[in-house]
């Protein structure tokens, strides 16, 4: 794609991936902290969704009971666009949990990239200058709000999940607020 990329047809998933990303970044995380944070955020919210849907049933386990997560050490809670992720501290730094696992920012990055080609770099900027043109703490107030203004617009329904829609880099850019 050239660098006046102005829009991007991209599933929902990985805009919110991305987006956590850069919010995480914003909030202070490093850039694989960050990664790995976006990537549990989203698939949280597809969890939440697919349910919903009647997609996906809640996980149990054979007693009934939901499952319990277990050999991970110490584990915390980080509260981003708006839904708390479960997160641990690893040797190379703070991950998020997925099913007892840390979610890899290698993985995380290399889906990012893998779903948004070429335009990327682009993506990633527009959504930088977003995130900062708000002082953390009020991006950390409305980050998802954000996110709902500025996705993807797919059908409503069963028939929107994994549908692809516009993501316009312009209608990002014009979220910043304004200067006082």
């Amino acid at each position: 794609m050239a660098d006046n990329t102005s829009a991007v047809t991209i599933n929902r998933a990985p805009v919110f991936t991305l987006w956590a990303a850069v919010v995480a970044q914003r909030l202070g995380f490093a850039e694989d902290e960050a990664l790995s944070l976006g990537k549990a955020v989203a698939g949280l919210n597809a969890q939440t969704k697919g349910r919903m849907l009647g997609i996906y049933q809640p996980g149990k386990t054979p007693h009934g009971g939901p499952p319990k997560k277990t050999g991970l050490g110490e584990e915390f809670w980080v509260e981003l666009c708006g839904r708390p992720v479960p997160a641990i501290q690893t040797k190379d730094g703070v991950r998020a949990v997925a099913k007892d696992v840390p979610i890899d920012a290698g993985k995380a990055r290399k889906y990012v990239e893998s779903k948004f080609g070429d335009a990327v770099d682009q993506v990633r900027a527009a959504m930088v200058e977003l995130a900062e043109s708000y002082e953390p703490e009020a991006l950390a107030d409305c980050a998802y709000d954000l996110y709902e203004r500025f996705r993807p617009e797919i059908p409503k329904g069963k028939r929107g999940w994994g549908a692809k829609g516009e993501l316009s880099l312009d209608l990002l850019r014009s979220l910043k607020p304004a200067s006082t």
